[in-house]
């Protein structure tokens, strides 16, 4: 009996039909939600990197605020100090340098002798036009005597009137050789005067430029200047002001003088005048000052800082030069509006104070400029601020899809 049941072939098991229709639904079920998934994840993903994208394409700019120009300003410009009267002293008359009487340093007079020549040439030319002076003289008092007696002649009608008209033009020739000699000699005289070089007014001789023995030539043309004299109570001080500040110094303003060998120490000087023009070369106005020079603190030729104290421009601001956008039609700054939009005011510069430019018109004092603005920047476009998050912004991860379990 157990041989036979070993012997028996074995019955396939069977599975219910409930069951396995359970099945196919759970794998059915698993693969549409892994499908489902997939997408889910596809399209937010692709979402992402939409939103992304036009996120990216905002530009993104930083804000600065107009700042307003102080009360007053200090300008400060270079300037070249002069002495009152400085005069080069030539010669006159050509010779020999005799001997100088005052070196460089040396307080002097008005007319005070300053150095002799001696000019052999003319002096030997006075002792000509002196005898000449003579001799026309002489001649003028023979032809006098003569013109007389002719004229007495004829009176008795013993000589002819023509005659006596020749005896007289010939007197008033000889006077007027005379007159020529008389000036000849006055001439050489003056010339002669000037072998005494003379201080032409009150002041200090700052150079001598001549020795004992040297030669001397006339005129300024060929001669050289022998020695100079300049009158330092007073000094003049001229600046070339730029033509930008040209309307804001005025005549009877005051500005600081400083000297850099005189350090904390300033001088007050005073606008005497301009040369009312604007050079083409600099573009900048030259304004004189005057400074005080009685007690001698200064020198004529040093180097100064003029210090303009100048009052500001009612409603001017000032801007970084990097706000500016050279456009077509002329200057820009870009703005940013309400709405996050461009917004391209014109506006008009000032002064240029190097890294800092005054805006006089066209910009308020609330606008929100933009610093360092991209030359593409159009009027409406949107921007974002740096530091703030965009409305579109997406988060950095997606939301995770929960798997669907049989």
């Amino acid at each position: 009996m157990s041989d036979l049941h070993a012997s028996a072939p074995s019955l396939p098991v069977r599975i219910a039909p409930g069951r396995l229709r359970r099945t196919g639904l759970v794998a059915l079920l698993l693969v549409l939600g892994l499908a489902i998934g997939g997408i889910v994840i596809r399209l937010h993903a692709n979402t992402a990197l939409k939103a992304r994208t036009e996120a990216a394409a905002v530009t993104t700019v930083s804000l600065i605020d107009p700042a307003r120009v102080d009360a007053h300003e200090e300008l400060t410009l270079p300037g070249n100090v002069q002495a009152y009267f400085d005069a080069p002293i030539y010669a006159r008359v050509p010779g020999y340098l005799k001997k100088w009487h005052v070196d460089i340093g040396t307080p002097v007079k008005a007319g005070q002798l300053l150095a002799e020549i001696e000019t052999p040439e003319i002096d030997q030319q006075l002792r000509q036009a002196e005898a000449d002076l003579a001799t026309a003289k002489a001649k003028q008092k023979l032809a006098e005597i003569t013109s007389k007696r002719w004229t007495d002649m004829l009176a008795s009608e013993s000589v002819s009137k023509q005659e006596t008209d020749e005896k007289n033009g010939d007197y008033e020739a000889k006077m007027a050789t005379t007159a020529a000699a008389r000036a000849n000699v006055e001439r050489l005289q003056a010339l002669q005067s000037f072998k005494r070089i003379v201080a032409p007014f009150d002041g200090v001789v700052t150079a001598r430029k001549t020795d004992i023995g040297d030669l001397i030539n006339a005129g300024s043309s060929s001669g050289a200047e022998l020695f100079r004299v300049a009158d330092m109570h007073k000094l003049r001080v001229y600046v070339q002001v730029p033509q930008t500040y040209s309307d804001e110094v005025t005549n009877g303003m005051t500005a600081q003088l400083h000297f850099p060998e005189k350090p904390g120490s300033s001088f007050p000087a005073t606008v005497v005048g301009t040369s009312q023009a604007i050079s083409e070369s600099s573009r900048s106005l030259l304004v004189q000052l005057e400074v005080d020079n009685a007690q001698g603190k200064l020198i004529s030729g040093s180097y100064a800082d003029v210090h303009f104290d100048l009052p500001a421009t009612p409603g001017v601001l000032q801007l970084p030069v990097t706000a500016l956008l050279f456009r077509r039609h002329g200057m820009k700054v870009a703005t940013l509006g309400d709405d996050n939009h461009i917004v391209l005011k014109n506006i008009q510069i000032g002064r240029d104070l190097g890294t800092q430019v005054e805006v006089v018109s066209g910009l308020g004092a609330n606008d929100r400029v933009i610093d360092s603005p991209p030359d593409w920047l159009a009027q409406g476009d949107q921007v974002q601020v740096a530091g703030s998050k965009s409305a579109g912004t997406p988060d950095a991860k997606p939301p995770a899809v929960a798997a669907v379990a049989p």
